[in-house]
């Protein structure tokens, strides 16, 4: 299997059955991202480096738009957009193979997960995995130990609490918090 087609499947929210091809690439693939992460992490980069490490992680150009505080983990790489200027704080941890969108002056705080995959609720089909991608819009704010699950978009200028585990879109311009996540206030300012 090519990365291309691994992609397509993933943005039609096709299911991975375990033990498929589907599957072994992946695998294969988390090993690539294991290799590239522990360079990551392995020792100090000024933050020129940092970019560069990422832009070879995900594939796509970093520089000028990442400002990352090691350590870093993911499972994938490749399926990770940043679409501006994002800050990412240390410790946190993305499952991309659904894919993740993270708009401009975006800040993901410490310790956060972004998981785009989950399992099959039928325990004869537990390995097989689901996919669905998360988008997190501009100057959006998601606080420290944050979960963030599959298929979730978070609306520009939005404010996750931190430790909140948030499983539904966000609107725009409102603070959630809880487990699960749900609307604490709105709040105002300008988002684009």
């Amino acid at each position: 299997m090519e990365l291309k087609e691994f992609l397509e499947r993933m943005e039609r929210r096709e299911t991975v059955p375990a033990n498929s091809e589907a599957m072994l690439f992946s695998a294969a693939m988390t090993q690539r991202a294991l290799e590239i992460t522990a360079k990551l992490n392995g020792s100090y980069h000024p933050l020129e480096e940092v970019q560069a490490i990422f832009s070879e992680l995900t594939g796509e150009d970093a520089r000028e738009k990442l400002f990352l505080f090691p350590p870093f983990h993911t499972d994938f790489g490749m399926n990770i957009h940043l679409r501006g200027r994002v800050t990412i704080n240390a410790g946190v941890c993305m499952q991309d193979q659904g894919g993740i969108t993270i708009e401009d002056g975006a800040l993901i705080g410490h310790h956060v997960v972004l998981a785009t995959l989950n399992h099959d609720l039928d325990p004869a089909k537990r390995g097989d995995l689901h996919p669905a991608p998360i988008h997190i819009g501009k100057n959006v704010w998601i606080g420290a130990n944050a979960t963030i699950l599959q298929g979730v978009t978070i609306g520009d200028g939005a404010i996750v609490a931190a430790g909140a585990v948030v499983n539904k879109d966000v609107p725009a311009n409102t603070v959630v918090g809880g487990v699960p996540a749900k609307i604490i206030r709105e709040i105002g300012g300008r988002t684009a």
